[in-house]
């Protein structure tokens, strides 16, 4: 048989949990069963019972969940969150629970040889009653803490998972692990009972907490590697944000809209292009927030709905600001044509503000998405992880071909040569640079288009001004150099010509 052929005979079931599906190669493989591993609060019972949910919502399949620690009347009430309907399924004979968890009330005395085939008997029945094609048992854990004969435990657990195995049961087996990276499992043998196996992971990275899945192997069958984000969500539950579903598949379009200054838009060639992707790059006070008020007060004048997300400014003060440079945020709100999310990014993870971002996207349906700031997000999380935000955010608005304006803070205050702490400008389509240049004795601003894929720009960095009618570009710096590095220096023309004088000297030796 060929190795293509392997891969083509174990058949897998969607689990109805779409986004896991993605990493999954097309959901668990069929008929077998999948040890799912993780230290307290990666999320295990919640990914065992929405496996069993999804099969019910979405493919009509019924299922047993088999509990070893909680009581099923815990069980029910921690999901009540996620908007399952246990109870209804449990009246219409789609779910059934089999309550193997232990009575704190009464001492368990172990006599005589240690036997689960009561309990065996009981989940046959209950598949047999509800017709079940899926089963959760949850968690091998609790079974080994009770009992001290664990060699006997382990043979048990076997013949529970040969029996649901031999009944066709696709089925799901959590267990407990004391290290993110160490053993799979705490008893270092709940591994060899299982087809395949997982790893949910809760670890802690620079004071944040972070999920992540790996699925470690599927027998037969392939699979994505490596750990992928995840988090949970009240209403909905489990869901994986993997990269592998962001393909650079979108459609690029070669329509301008207008940056809401006509003087920006001639520095671009035009204006921004409508699926594009824009990084305004400053230090704090350069102006990025104002430029992002423009944005949105020519998208209001065009007709058009943004959406507003910003981390370092709170509602109030983002109005008075706007209506100093005669934007009214209030009116373009009233009127439907923007909508705002103020909020600390520390409230939320990474994986979760690029959830609460898509879904007020579907729900708004902005032909401009702001960010204001990137910066403050850098905070939440580590490097990877917040490249990993803005990976899925700059593809999301590209499949979406809505346009996209983000702000970073440069980490000096004249600028130097780092765009973003993160390095994330290569994944964006433009660049728009925003510097203090300092003049004998006087702070000026200046802005240059670095970058603008697809369209000819202005190579020149041109001092602009502010004031109650907004962001005023003039004309670009003379006799100026070190703008960008930082260490702007004053030319006299004397000095000017002999730089010329030098290069054409060096050319005509060349």
């Amino acid at each position: 048989m060929t190795a293509p052929d392997m891969l083509i005979a174990v058949h897998k079931a969607p689990t109805g949990i779409s986004s896991f599906d993605l990493i999954a190669r097309g959901g668990l493989p069929e008929g077998r069963t999948t040890l799912v591993s993780g230290t307290a609060g990666s999320g295990k019972t919640v990914f065992a019972m929405q496996f069993l949910a999804a099969g019910i919502q979405t493919v009509g399949d019924s299922g047993v969940f088999v509990t070893f620690e909680e009581s099923a009347a815990d069980i029910r009430a921690n999901m009540q969150n996620f908007g399952w309907d246990l109870d209804g399924w449990e009246r219409k004979g789609k779910l059934a629970f089999v309550d193997a968890s232990p009575d704190p009330s009464v001492e368990t005395i172990e006599s005589g040889q240690f036997d689960l085939g009561a309990l065996l008997a009981r989940v046959e029945n209950a598949i047999k009653r509800v017709g079940a094609k899926r089963v959760a048992v949850d968690s091998l854990g609790a079974v080994f803490t009770q009992f001290a004969d664990q060699s006997t435990v382990r043979r048990e657990l076997f013949r529970i998972a040969w029996a649901l195995k031999s009944a066709g049961m696709t089925a799901i087996l959590t267990a407990e692990r004391t290290e993110e990276y160490g053993p799979v499992a705490r008893f270092g043998v709940e591994e060899f009972i299982a087809d395949n196996v997982m790893v949910l992971r809760n670890r802690l990275e620079d004071e944040n907490r972070r999920r992540t899945i790996e699925i470690i192997k599927f027998r037969g069958t392939d699979h994505q590697k490596g750990e992928v984000p995840f988090t949970i969500v009240a209403g909905e539950g489990f869901v994986v944000l993997p990269l592998s579903a962001m393909q650079l598949k979108q459609k690029s379009s070669d329509v301008r809209i207008s940056s809401g200054n006509a003087e920006l838009d001639r520095m671009c060639g035009g204006g921004f292009f409508r699926d594009s992707v824009i990084l305004a790059s400053g230090a704090t006070g350069t102006g990025k927030t104002l430029l992002v008020t423009e944005f949105l007060r020519g998208g209001a004048e065009a007709g058009e709905r943004s959406l507003l997300v910003a981390f370092e400014e709170s509602r109030d003060q983002l109005f008075r600001n706007a209506i100093s440079w005669g934007a009214d945020f209030e009116k373009m709100e009233r009127e439907g044509k923007l909508r705002l999310i103020c909020d600390y990014p520390e409230v939320n993870g990474l994986e979760d503000w690029l959830l609460a971002i898509q879904r007020e996207v579907a729900d708004f349906k902005p032909t401009r998405l702001a960010l204001d700031s990137l910066s403050a997000l850098e905070r939440v999380g580590t490097t990877k992880a917040f490249r990993e935000f803005v990976i899925g955010l700059t593809s999301f608005v590209k499949h979406q071909e809505i346009t996209g304006l983000m702000t970073s803070t440069t980490p000096t205050l004249m600028g130097g040569a780092s765009i973003t702490e993160g390095h994330i400008s290569t994944l964006t389509d433009s660049i728009v640079l925003l510097r203090y240049v300092e003049m004998f004795g006087e702070m000026k601003r200046g802005v240059t288009v670095l970058k603008m894929r697809g369209s000819a720009h202005d190579k020149g960095i041109r001092e602009f001004t502010i004031d109650r009618g907004g962001m005023h570009v003039g004309q670009p710096f003379r006799n100026v150099t070190g703008i960008l590095a930082g260490t702007p220096v004053h030319l006299s023309p004397g000095d000017i010509e002999r730089v010329w004088s030098q290069l054409d000297t060096d050319s005509d030796g060349a």
